[in-house]
């Protein structure tokens, strides 16, 4: 099945750098290696892959941060100069935009085709799963 965001909105957290996304998806994963476990404090990384020419910059796009982590073949990340939130960046190739699911403004109608790295996955993710749900803050 064909997947597709069609003027998608983003942004970081503090507003500073704002895009739009248009095209088709080529792969959405959800990643559970350590690195990406280490980059955003998180269980794991949620990222959108589309073509490096489906994004249009709105603002900010001077305030972005790419960092490779050089003893990696495919590691790379893009963050915000202000408020350190991950932004969409173009793998070292070049043939791919990555976005982070996060940064998302917009809501979108696809979901992730898999998870990757699983047996590198965080000790507790799966415990993690089973615990109760609140819509806010739970109760103090």
């Amino acid at each position: 099945m064909l997947k597709n965001l069609n003027h998608v909105s983003g942004q970081c957290l503090c507003g500073a750098i704002q895009y739009q996304v248009s095209g088709e998806v080529n792969a959405f994963h959800q990643c559970h290696c350590s690195r990406c476990r280490l980059s955003t404090g998180t269980a794991f990384a949620a990222n959108i892959f589309t073509k490096p020419g489906n994004i249009r910059w709105l603002s900010g796009e001077f305030s972005i941060v790419r960092y490779e982590l050089a003893s990696a073949k495919y590691f790379i990340k893009a963050f915000c100069s202000h408020c350190g939130s991950p932004v969409p960046v173009v793998t070292r190739n070049g043939k791919s935009l990555m976005i982070p699911a996060g940064s998302l403004s917009s809501t979108i109608d696809i979901s992730p085709d898999d998870n990757i790295f699983w047996n590198d996955r965080a000790s507790w993710f799966d415990a993690g799963r089973e615990v109760d749900c609140f819509a806010e803050y739970p109760n103090e």
